[in-house]
């Protein structure tokens, strides 16, 4: 088995129930690392149960599922090793879930488990791990992590298998955070990971990857924001608007901007000889644009709260491979500093549905420059910015 690392000291190891950090977790025990495994209670996956749309039942394919709990205790006691849960459910619902309904009442569409990694999991993790005497984390991300002395700073990589590339997820990762996580897995491909799953003998070797947002129990997130503030007892803002071309003749109403997402072609409410598209959500005026595919081409957008990785601060215009999704392949761009945390991107080819909202990670090469949050785009009707 290949050496993953050369820390001495303990080492904590973010156990969600799935095969990857599991994988990292006998890796590491099998180098004799000192390891203890750690796992963040996140959300009650029965908390919403029984209401619309929402099964009886937890299905399996979700992340940090109780199941996974239950997965991830069983692996740490087939190899020895100490194992903790650390309640973050107030954190969690505070920093992830009500920013997410917050975001897309405002016709935005964000990606929670980016704010889960960036504002959360790496943070507590660190936190945990320090006070129960380890100074490094290890996950099971497939990505990579260097020290360049020349640049004096940690710099994160694309992992060795792109299929599984999870750097698009990780952009907002500090310096302090780098400096003390370990990614053992951004050397290999997913079969050799499953592989030392088997010899490791651990019982969840071909368990499936998690796909579904860990707090939508029944995968609609429009039921699953209802349900939420019902709970919180509020009701959906009233944000029903027109449908509209972009021209401006009205196709329709619509029930409200929550409802829609950039580049979304079902469920519009309007019949038409040719397929329309959502071109522009504009939360305001509570009016959704819709055209043809061709017209979600955007040429730029403009992206806030950068964090800078492999460069201290951008100062001048640089070229970059920019990724808006997290399977778009990295399309290339001028990247240009636009004040604090401020930069607008511009593709030499325009990209399809660029969504605010989302996160954008930047690349040059294997390198991740940075990453932000998707904030406005030039819209194809008129040019403007899209807020």
């Amino acid at each position: 088995m290949a050496t993953t690392t050369h820390h001495s000291g303990t080492i904590a190891i973010a156990m969600s129930g799935g095969v990857d950090s599991s994988t990292v977790a006998a890796m590491l025990r099998a180098e004799g690392a000192d390891v203890i495994g750690l796992t963040l209670q996140l959300w009650d996956q029965n908390r919403l149960a029984g209401k619309p749309g929402v099964p009886e039942a937890p299905k399996a394919g979700r992340c940090c599922s109780l199941d996974d709990v239950y997965d991830a205790r069983r692996v740490a006691e087939t190899l020895g090793i100490p194992y903790y849960v650390v309640n973050q459910q107030e954190r969690f619902e505070a920093d992830v879930v009500r920013p997410f309904v917050s975001e897309y009442l405002k016709g935005r569409t964000p990606i929670p488990c980016s704010l889960c990694n960036n504002h959360l999991k790496f943070d507590q993790l660190l936190l945990t791990a320090r006070q129960i005497g380890a100074e490094f984390i290890a996950t099971g991300h497939y990505a990579r992590n260097e020290y360049d002395p020349a640049r004096g700073r940690w710099i994160l990589k694309r992992p060795a298998d792109l299929a599984k590339d999870q750097t698009w997820f990780l952009g907002g990762l500090t310096q302090e955070q780098l400096a003390h996580t370990l990614f053992p897995l951004g050397h290999l491909q997913k079969p050799e990971v499953r592989e030392i799953a088997r010899q490791s003998n651990l019982a969840l070797a071909d368990k499936p990857d998690s796909q579904e947002i860990c707090f939508i129990p029944g995968g609609d997130y429009k039921e699953f924001i209802s349900n939420y503030l019902e709970e919180q007892g509020q009701t959906v803002p009233d944000s029903s608007g027109d449908l509209v071309t972009a021209t401006g003749e009205k196709l329709g109403r619509h029930a409200g901007v929550h409802n829609f997402t950039y580049g979304q072609r079902k469920g519009l409410g309007v019949t038409s000889p040719n397929p329309l598209y959502v071109i522009q959500i504009d939360a305001e005026s509570h009016r959704v644009t819709l055209g043809a595919e061709s017209e979600l081409n955007s040429p730029s957008f403009r992206v806030k709260d950068m964090n800078w990785i492999s460069i201290p601060d951008l100062t001048a215009p640089m070229r970059v491979q920019a990724k808006i999704r997290h399977r778009h392949e990295p399309a290339w761009a001028t990247l240009t500093p636009q004040g604090p945390g401020i930069a607008l991107a511009e593709f030499d080819i325009p990209q399809r549905a660029v969504t605010p909202g989302q996160c954008a990670v930047f690349y040059d090469g294997d390198d991740v420059v940075g990453g932000g949050w998707i904030d406005s785009v030039p819209n194809s009707v008129n040019g403007a910015n899209q807020n």
